[in-house]
C-alpha cells in the first residue's frame, strides 16, 4: 500500500473518531433542563442601593410598588379588575423575582381587583391584610385561593402593648404599620368602617419618608393625631384618591409633604379629587402629581432626597421632567408633639398610648414567621339572596352603575342616587354600563 493511501486512511480514521466523540461534549440532560427552567418573566434591574417607589397608573384605583435598597419588594394594593392586565405586564418589568410581600389596605375592589392577574404573572411570598369584618364575597374567595396556593396570610395586629409593627426591608428602609392595631386597640366604628380601618403605612429611608394612608378617613386621621403618631413625611400618597372625606387640614399640617401623589382615574367628575384637598396642598406649597394627568410616577430616594419622574408631561405628551424634593430628618417628627397634644383635646374619649417617644416598634423579618399568628383564611360565601336589599347604585347624572361599597357611591348626592336590587334593573336595558372602578 502506497504511503499516500496510508496517510489518507489514517486521517479518515481520526476524523471518524472525532465525529463519534462529539456527542459526549454536549451538556448533560439535567443541565439542559435547568437552563430551560430559568425564569424569563422578570426583567427588573438588580438592587442599586436606593429606595424606589412606583406609584402605578391603574385608573380609578390604587397600586404602589416598593423596591428597597437591597431589592426587597412590596406591592401595596393592586387596583381595580381592569388594571389586572396592566399589572401583569408592568410588574415583571420592575421585578427580578416574586414579590416578597403584598399589602391590601382594605377590602374595596379598586384596591384588590387586579391582584389575581398580578400574582399570576409574578407571584408573591406573603400577604398582609387588615382582617376586617363584613368583607365582600369575591374578596373572601380571593383570600381563599391565596391560602390554598401556599402564600402566608397574616394581619397587622402587633403583640399586646407593642407599638408599632415594623417591617424592615433591608438597607435601612422600613415600613411601619400605623393603623389598625386590633385586637390591641379596638377598630374604629361608624360609617364606612372598612375605610376607617384601612391600613396606614409609613415608609422610611434615612432622611426621607412616604406616608401611605390607603383610603383612611378624617376620623382615622384624628385618631392618629390624638395618639401622637409620627406622620411627618417627604411624600404623601393622598388618602381616598383625594376625596373630601380625608386629608383634613390638621392631618396635612402634621404630614407637611414636599410632594403629594393622587391616584385617580380620568373622565369621571364624581371621582375627581376634591378642590378643597388640592387647595390645601397648594397652600402648603406641596407639588401635586396625579396619575390621570401624569401617568405612573417613579420616586427614587438616595436617603437624603427624593427624585420624582412622571411618565408623561402634564400636557399629555412626552415624558415628564424629574423634580427633586429634599428629605427631612426623623428628628423633625418630635415637633409634632405639640400638635398631638392639641389633637387630644379635639378628640375626647380616645384612649391614648403615649406619644412619639413611645414608638419602640416590633420587627417582622420577612424571611421568618411573623410575630402575629397567621390569619385564618375566610371561607367563600354564597351569593346573598334576593331579599330586596340594594345591590347596585347609580346616579341620575351618570350612565354607569356601581356596587354599594364602591368609593364613587359616597360622592353621589342623595337627590341623584338610584338604588337597585338586581343587575338588570341597574343596567336599565343597557342604558347604563358597569363602572370600571368596581366592575359590578
Amino acid at each position: 500500500m502506497s504511503r499516500p493511501v496510508r496517510t489518507f486512511l489514517t486521517l479518515l480514521g481520526l476524523w471518524l473518531l472525532g465525529a463519534c466523540e462529539k456527542p459526549t461534549a454536549a451538556p448533560p440532560p439535567a443541565a439542559a433542563k435547568a437552563a430551560q427552567a430559568t425564569p424569563l418573566r422578570y426583567f427588573g434591574r438588580p438592587a442599586d442601593g436606593k429606595l424606589h417607589v412606583y406609584f402605578l397608573d391603574v385608573d380609578q384605583g390604587d397600586a404602589t410598588l416598593i423596591v428597597s435598597p437591597t431589592g426587597r419588594t412590596v406591592l401595596v394594593d393592586a387596583g381595580p379588575p381592569s388594571a389586572g392586565a396592566h399589572l401583569a405586564n408592568r410588574l415583571p418589568e420592575l421585578l427580578t423575582g416574586k414579590l416578597d410581600l403584598v399589602i391590601l389596605t382594605h377590602p374595596h375592589v379598586d384596591h384588590y381587583g387586579g391582584l389575581s392577574a398580578a400574582l399570576g404573572a409574578v407571584g408573591a411570598r406573603r400577604l398582609l391584610e387588615p382582617q376586617l369584618p363584613g368583607t365582600p364575597a369575591d374578596y373572601d374567595a380571593l383570600l381563599g385561593a391565596i391560602g390554598t396556593s401556599g402564600m402566608e396570610v397574616f394581619s397587622p395586629a402587633p403583640p399586646a402593648n407593642a407599638e408599632p409593627l415594623r417591617l424592615p426591608l433591608g438597607g435601612g428602609a422600613e415600613l411601619t404599620v400605623l393603623w389598625p392595631r386590633a385586637p390591641t386597640e379596638k377598630l374604629l366604628t361608624g360609617d364606612n368602617p372598612q375605610e376607617l380601618n384601612s391600613i396606614v403605612l409609613r415608609l422610611g429611608y434615612q432622611d426621607t419618608s412616604v406616608l401611605l394612608p390607603g383610603d383612611a378617613l378624617e376620623k382615622t386621621e384624628q385618631y392618629l393625631l390624638a395618639r401622637g403618631t409620627p406622620l411627618s413625611s417627604t411624600l404623601l400618597k393622598v388618602g381616598a384618591h383625594g376625596a373630601a372625606t380625608a386629608s383634613s387640614p390638621a392631618f396635612l399640617e402634621a404630614v407637611r409633604p414636599r410632594a403629594a401623589l393622587v391616584s385617580t382615574g380620568a373622565g369621571s367628575p364624581e371621582l375627581a379629587p376634591s378642590r378643597n384637598v388640592l387647595g390645601r396642598l397648594e397652600a402648603m406649597k406641596a407639588r401635586v402629581f396625579r396619575t390621570d394627568r401624569d401617568g405612573e410616577v417613579h420616586a427614587v430616594s438616595d436617603g437624603q432626597r427624593f427624585t420624582l419622574t412622571p411618565q408623561r408631561h402634564g400636557a399629555g405628551s412626552g415624558p415628564g421632567e424629574s423634580e427633586i424634593f429634599e428629605g427631612r430628618l426623623d428628628a423633625a417628627v418630635a415637633e409634632q408633639g405639640d400638635a398631638g397634644t392639641s389633637a387630644r383635646d379635639a378628640a375626647p374619649g380616645v384612649q391614648l398610648r403615649g406619644g412619639p417617644a413611645s414608638h419602640q416598634g416590633v420587627d417582622i423579618d420577612l424571611d421568618k414567621a411573623p410575630a402575629s399568628a397567621p390569619k385564618p383564611v375566610r371561607e367563600e360565601r354564597a351569593p346573598p339572596p334576593a331579599d330586596g336589599k340594594t345591590r347596585y347604585v347609580a346616579s341620575r347624572k351618570s350612565d354607569v352603575f356601581h356596587l354599594p361599597d364602591c368609593p364613587a357611591v359616597k360622592r353621589i348626592k342623595d337627590e341623584n342616587r338610584l338604588d337597585f336590587t338586581t343587575r338588570e334593573q341597574a343596567a336599565g336595558g343597557n342604558a347604563r354600563r358597569p363602572a370600571k372602578d368596581c366592575h359590578p
